[in-house]
């Protein structure tokens, strides 16, 4: 039966044209890689017909053996990467090749620079697949049919790459893809034979069934069969099941690549086979940067879940607990079915078995990586840090083990370079020193320039500085690391217990008495904006600061709860005056009521600037400080 023409022309999503346009000006320098995307897509596809297959056999109509082959025509300059894989349907040619079905892809294309070389790197990231077809073909012609379906349903899909691409019902008596290149001026270095081995050896020897290229022959020409011989390039034997002993890591690095969609080099990763109670293979990798939609909460993440060397299924989300979001790889087990789904995973003993593992595995080859190699991992920490630090509110049972890999900034330098761990705290901790103190703040200046720091740095003690938004969140999940307690500098009464010498607490305590009718005045003065007022010793050269309640959520942690649009209660900062400032003595000895509370006034809102960087009223603090001014001047 013929197939009737239907042939339709339609125009490519916006963002295809886009990348189409990138990829040829951005990733020309390493061309190479298309046959790489197009045989990766290739294993895919045929990963994806053995699953289906699992549920019908009929899918493998008369073609039992899986391969991917590679055919070069010298006369009529093209390349066709063929398979034999699940195939595509009409719908999903246009929907595969024509549109980026991918969450994030609006974000992707807001960061991109105009810079060939940095946006290269960000298009390595976004994985461009099929259309790196593009780099060194003019014309691209697809002819593809989906398992299971009619020798007369399969389809033609072409393009130039120009904005638009023609779909065309057509006859195809095997199921699967192929996918010729129609190669550009200058080209012609992908039809030679050594060339095409070349590259299939170096990206492709990990994949995990046969790239097969004509077998050469070297006979006389009327020896030649008429029908080629083909052979296999590459190794044909999954890499995961290979010995590590045996593997390099040129090999390691190209198979990331492969299942990442990435272009860069990984950052570390880590082989294993495990027997015992489970049975399975992992094979772990942490990325050298950061993907662009990491924060995207709708993106799939997970690994690649394989069921005795069967491909299951991608992104198979609940061996990873959701702050290792970052790593890539995948996991083959001999312990779960080969029909398991995604329910059936979230309930299985067995899969949270191998969760907990996975996640023990990552932070092993973290903290490994950090005792090795330093640099590599504060690389690791500037693009990931913020996602491992949802770590100790999520898995409670490995909270020591996240907090063991947590980097900040601190007093110790007062650089913002998140490079200090909580162990080299301690280890610089004085040895009357019973706990870890920390501040967080809206900004790093405001944390580093804080009032709270005061006193501490007046005696040295090294005090951990946060200001990513995130750091709240983390401090209420984090109370103590080996046995010592995380106390924040802005919560509470200071108690520096050993570290304030008897001397300061006689004069603070002088102070209390001294300065009581001056808190009961300044209580007055400030009605319901403080929950109380009181003289510190925290304070060396700053008048004032306010500080929150043990029980109450600091000011940083009110405003970023309000900031999510949740409404609550608003508790009140404790106001603390400095016995020593000019300033506070001052206001002890004011008699005129009116200046006093304008004084009063000005004093909390300026600790309130320097605690949070913003005021409800800020119009109100201006002119009170300007009444005041004019006073110092007539």
């Amino acid at each position: 039966m013929s197939a009737t023409p239907n042939k339709e022309t339609l125009s490519f999503q916006a963002e295809v044209k886009q990348l189409l346009h990138l990829m040829v000006h951005s990733l020309y320098s390493n061309k190479e890689i298309f046959l790489r995307e197009l045989i990766s897509n290739a294993a895919d596809a045929a990963d994806k017909l053995r699953f289906k297959a699992l549920a019908d056999d009929k899918l493998w109509e008369t073609e039992p053996n899986l391969k991917i082959r590679i055919t070069a025509d010298k006369a009529a300059r093209t390349l066709t990467i063929a398979d034999n894989g699940t195939g595509m349907t009409r719908d999903e040619c246009a929907q595969n090749l024509g549109t980026i079905a991918r969450s994030g892809t609006a974000e992707f294309f807001q960061q991109l620079s105009g810079d060939q070389q940095k946006d290269a790197k960000l298009i390595g990231q976004f994985g461009v697949g099929f259309y790196s077809a593009f780099i060194v073909a003019d014309k691209v012609t697809v002819r593809t049919r989906a398992a299971g379906h009619e020798a007369s349903q399969a389809v033609i899909w072409e393009s130039a790459g120009d904005g638009s691409y023609t779909l065309e019902t057509t006859e195809k008596a095997g199921r699967g893809t192929e996918i010729t290149l129609h190669l550009r001026e200058g080209e012609d270095e992908f039809l030679d034979d050594w060339r095409l081995r070349s590259v299939i050896t170096k990206y492709s020897d990990h994949i995990s069934l046969p790239v097969e290229m004509v077998k050469p022959f070297h006979g006389e020409e009327k020896d030649k069969p008429e029908t080629p011989e083909y052979e296999a390039v590459n190794r044909a034997t999954a890499l995961w099941l290979r010995d590590k002993k045996e593997l390099k890591d040129e090999e390691y690095t190209e198979f990331y690549k492969h299942i990442a969609h990435d272009f860069e080099d990984p950052l570390t990763w880590t082989h294993n086979k495990v027997e015992g109670n489970h049975e399975y293979t992992s094979l772990l990798y942490i990325p050298g940067r950061a993907p662009y939609d990491l924060w995207n909460r709708e993106k799939a993440h997970g690994l690649k879940l394989y069921v005795q060397r069967v491909f299951i299924m991608d992104d198979a989300e609940v061996f990873l607990p959701t702050y290792l979001r970052f790593v890539r790889g995948l996991i083959d087990s001999n312990d779960l079915p080969l029909n398991v789904s995604r329910e059936i995973l979230q309930e299985s003993k067995t899969s949270r078995a191998l969760r907990e593992a996975t996640a023990k595995r990552v932070l092993s080859m973290l903290d490994k990586l950090a005792q090795d190699d330093g640099e590599k991992y504060q690389n690791f920490w500037n693009e990931f840090g913020n996602v491992l630090k949802e770590g100790p509110a999520e898995d409670f049972g490995n909270r020591e083990a996240v907090a063991k890999l947590l980097r900040f900034s601190s007093t110790h330098t007062d650089a913002e370079k998140q490079d200090v761990s909580i162990q080299d705290y301690i280890g610089r901790m004085k040895p009357e020193q019973k706990a870890i103190y920390y501040i967080t703040a809206e900004s790093f200046a405001t944390a580093k320039n804080s009032p709270h720091l005061e006193i501490f740095r007046k005696k040295g003690v090294e005090v951990l500085l946060m200001a990513e938004r995130i750091d709240e969140w983390l401090m209420s999940h984090l109370e103590e690391f080996e046995g010592k307690k995380f106390v924040s500098v802005t919560r509470g009464k200071l108690d520096l217990g050993e570290l304030a010498d008897e001397e300061e607490k006689k004069a603070e305590e002088a102070a209390q008495t001294e300065y009581k009718s001056l808190i009961e005045r300044v209580k007055t003065a400030l009605g319901d904006k403080a929950k109380d007022v009181r003289v510190t010793s925290r304070l060396t050269s700053s008048p004032a600061c306010i500080v929150a309640d043990d029980k109450d959520m600091n000011l940083q942690l009110q405003r970023l709860l309000k900031q999510a649009g949740q409404a609550m209660p608003e508790p009140k900062p404790i106001f603390e005056l400095n016995p020593e400032h000019a300033l506070v003595k001052r206001l002890h000895d004011e008699a005129d009521e009116t200046r006093f509370e304008d004084l009063v006034a000005v004093l909390f809102d300026q600790a309130l600037l320097a605690e949070s960087g913003q005021l409800n009223d800020p119009a109100a603090f201006a002119a009170r400080l300007n009444k005041l001014l004019l006073e110092l001047v007539r």
